[in-house]
Formats: C-alpha cells, structure tokens, sequence
C-alpha cells in the first residue's frame, strides 16, 4: 500500500480497512506521531516505512529489523507479542489465549467452549429458557391487561 508523498499530516482514518496489507509505505508525508491504535488488527504487515520523525509503532522491540536511512525508518518481519520471553502488562485471563492484533498489540480470545466477559462463561446462550420465560410473562402480562381494560370498556 503505497501512501508515500501523499501530503498526509494525519494517517487516514480509511487505514484502518486495510489490515491486509503486508508493506505500507507513510514515506515523504508530513506526520508527526503516529497513534497507538493506528496499526490495530495489521497481523499481517511485515514491512512498514515512516518518515524518519517517527517510531516504529510498538517500539523497535515489536520488529524484528529496523534500519534507519538518510529519510526514512523502516521497520520489517512484525514480531508475535505472545511468544516473547517478557511478560506481558496484562495477561490474559484464565480461559483464554494470547493472540497478535498488530505491531506490539495483542488480544485476548476465549477458548471454547468459554465465552463473554474475562471468558467466565462456559457454554452457549440458554436461548430456550430466556425466549420461555421471556414469552410466558408477556402473555401473562397481555392477559391481565387485557382483562382489567376490558371490563373498563364494557361499562
């Protein structure tokens, strides 16, 4: 994806759709930081060129080669988070799994069959007990109304 010399103060926010990209190229623009969200689900990019004001996003330790020219930083081989010897900040809760979501990001995926907040719920949506309680105080309800408007109307 080559946005180089695009006059680009800011990273387009349409960046965001192209988590595909494997090589990025910011080159020649104008910007002067890079936001920390800005590579958020890139688990694919393995070559990304800045201009020489900025960092490599996740810090050169989230890259397995960075090299510095007269212009341009250029970060390549995107380094896994999860497979690191250092601990990350925030582990992630029991019943899940540490997965890559772009240089130096990481999230956190439930194991099966655990799911919901911090992964504490095991198994699915007790979806024929919600719709019967659900249904039977709705027309238990429907009734009742039913029945004091009706004897109102009749008299």
């Amino acid at each position: 994806l080559d946005l180089s010399n695009c006059s680009l103060h800011n990273v387009p926010p349409g960046l965001a759709e192209a988590t595909t990209a494997i090589v990025v190229d910011l080159t020649e623009n104008p910007l002067t930081t890079l936001p920390s969200g800005s590579f958020l689900g890139f688990v694919h990019l393995q070559s990304l060129a800045v201009p020489l004001v900025l960092e490599c996003p996740g810090g050169k330790d989230s890259w397995q080669d960075v090299t510095v020219d007269r212009s341009s930083r250029l970060c390549q081989g995107q380094r896994n988070p999860c497979n690191t010897s250092v601990e990350l900040a925030w582990p992630c809760p029991e019943n899940s799994v540490c997965a890559p979501d772009g240089p130096g990001l990481t999230q956190c995926l439930c194991d099966d069959p655990f799911h919901g907040y911090r992964c504490l719920r095991e198994g699915t949506f007790p979806m024929l007990l919600f719709g019967g309680i659900l249904g039977t105080a709705t027309v238990s309800l429907s009734l009742l109304l039913w029945g004091t408007q009706r004897r109102k109307a009749k008299t």
